[in-house]
């Protein structure tokens, strides 16, 4: 926005040529895909597909080759940040079973989703965003599958090499459970429903093993109490399951489809269940009920909230939790309502009132409506009936209107930051090409006699993969569309294949953690460093360029 704003007030652009990225097709489309995905993302459609993709590989190579596959054709439809953060806890359920650092699955989990995004015109924002920039500059429209042509070729090569060679360069190391006993402790009591689909399951086929913030110490059947919980002990229906962890713990649950909350107060909220969350709160000394049991402390009928946990001196407080006496400084994790938060954030009775991320439980029961959304939408926009921003907006509001996600988590879910940075750029993009700064550097990297259009093709997708490792891979894109235009523009060639060259090596950030947004999320729970990225993303990036530079000739010919 500096920049922008340095552009306008300079002169080097009318303010209306400055701002036409807020404009823009692929600006919107990106907005609008915001709303589909967190449609999935509430109804828990992304849990459901992995549950059954997924399924439990007796080796590292069957784990792998069962998370690539899955976690590829996802990302080529659906916000691969999504897809990833839902798989996060899978992989470390099987790196605790398998007996495998956590570490060899994660840093391919994230490549995996870059190279399934780059399959379709909607893997990625970076992919719209220079579709975006062709139709407005060429008026020119890529289809939904053409970059399938060269994007299934750099999936398969790039999961060949995932799976055959990467393992032997990534570190060994433990996943963050190491890390919970420095965490506020709780402990979370759930309920395995009757008619769920965990019933029969063992508690490893349930992904209940191994979770990213806590772990299952005992289960309680009829009465029997369960302390040695064996990963093939058979869940039965009303089965009480206590888990140990940190707060996230509780979040994570209650994404998955089959366990209910084990307070019977929880039921009673007069809160419908996807307006809910977490809540962490500290009492204070004026909290009403300080030296009463929460039995006693009527607590539901007083805040509209249920505790579902007490954290004392960073440690969990042991025995039934109707009996534990409240004190201050007691933390105390309740499910409440989105609205709990602000008010009672300036009341005496807290001295600290903080929401949860990401805890509002799935309605699972729209998920295979939420599935047929997407399904629609994708298929709408490959026949041509409408264009991608058409079926986008088409699927947007039918995920409101069908409340697989409501009006306001629909808003909140639209990332203005990302949007607004990438809008900004286009000014970058369009004060490259009208002070003729694009068209400088293209005679620079023309000047050597008998460059060229492959040459050039390769030299644009090198300093396009340089600055997207460097800067965000949208801004590289744009940076780099108008260098690449005036490149195609000199050597009298089509455009086509520079665009596309441009598009692949902007997504193709794989040697450092910030490229890549995918690749910091894995980067703590899979405790890597720099240099992790260096030595796994370096071949990487080499394979996925040769492929590209490659085949983009053939596919899109540079006269035609």
């Amino acid at each position: 926005m500096g920049a922008l704003v340095f552009i306008v007030i300079s002169g080097v652009l009318p303010p209306e040529d400055a701002l036409a990225g807020f404009a823009n097709p692929g600006v919107i489309t990106i907005a609008t895909l915001y709303v589909v995905a967190a449609g999935l993302k509430e109804t828990g459609a992304v849990q459901w597909i992995a549950r059954i993709l997924l399924g439990h590989p007796g080796s590292m190579y069957g784990a792998q080759m069962r998370m690539l596959a899955p976690t590829s054709a996802l990302s080529a439809f659906m916000n691969n940040t999504a897809v990833v953060a839902m798989f996060i806890p899978a992989v470390q359920d099987w790196s605790q079973r398998l007996q495998i650092p956590t570490s060899k699955l994660l840093i391919p989990l994230s490549y995996a989703a870059i190279l399934g995004g780059t399959c379709t015109l909607i893997g990625t924002s970076t992919n719209l965003v220079v579709d975006g920039m062709l139709q407005s500059w060429l008026g020119i429209n890529l289809g939904l599958f053409e970059l399938a042509w060269l994007g299934v070729p750099i999936a398969i090569v790039g999961g060949l090499y995932l799976i055959f060679v990467a393992h032997r360069l990534l570190p060994n190391r433990g996943g963050l459970k190491e890390e919970l006993d420095q965490v506020r402790q709780y402990g979370v009591e759930v309920e395995v429903d009757a008619s769920g689909p965990l019933v029969g399951k063992s508690v490893a086929e349930a992904g209940l093993r191994a979770l990213a913030y806590g772990f299952l110490t005992e289960i309680s059947r009829q009465g029997k109490l369960i302390t040695a919980v064996d990963p093939e002990r058979t869940l039965h229906g009303g089965d009480k399951l206590y888990f140990i962890g940190a707060p996230e713990c509780a979040s994570e649950l209650r994404r998955i489809h089959g366990l209910n909350p084990a307070s019977g107060n929880v039921s009673k909220l007069d809160i419908a269940n996807h307006q809910r969350c977490l809540v962490e709160v500290v009492l204070g000394p004026e909290f009403p009920a300080l030296g009463a049991t929460i039995r006693d402390s009527r607590f539901r009928s007083r805040f509209n909230a249920v505790i579902l946990s007490v954290s004392r001196e960073g440690r969990r407080v042991a025995g039934k939790l109707g009996d534990i006496q409240l004190k201050v400084g007691d933390t105390l994790l309740l499910e409440a309502s989105h609205e709990f938060a602000d008010q009672y954030r300036f009341r005496r009775d807290f001295l600290l009132v903080s929401t949860l991320n990401d805890s509002t439980p799935p309605d699972f029961q729209k998920a295979p409506l939420a599935l047929g959304i997407l399904f629609v939408m994708v298929a709408l926009s490959a026949s041509g009936i409408f264009s991608i921003l058409e079926s986008a907006f088409l699927a947007a509001a039918a995920m409101i209107l069908s409340r697989c996600i409501t009006p306001s988590r629909a808003r909140r879910s639209i990332d203005l930051p990302v949007l607004i940075v990438i809008s900004a750029s286009f000014a970058l993009g369009n004060a490259m090409s009208a002070t003729g700064a694009a068209k400088l550097i293209a005679d620079a990297v023309l000047q050597f006699d008998g460059v060229s259009p492959w040459l050039a093709l390769v030299v644009v997708y090198l300093v396009t993969a340089v600055f997207t490792e460097v800067i965000t891979n949208n801004a590289a894109a744009i940076l780099m569309f108008p260098i690449a235009l005036a490149i195609s523009d000199a050597l009298q060639a089509s455009p086509i294949p520079f665009a596309i060259g441009v598009m692949f090596a902007a997504s193709a950030s794989f040697i450092t953690p910030l490229g890549y947004q995918t690749n910091l999320m894995v980067y703590g729970p899979g405790r890597y460093r720099f240099s992790d990225y260096f030595k796994v993303g370096v071949p990487l990036s080499l394979l996925v360029g040769m492929v590209a530079v490659s085949l983009i000739p053939v596919i899109w010919p540079f006269q035609g």
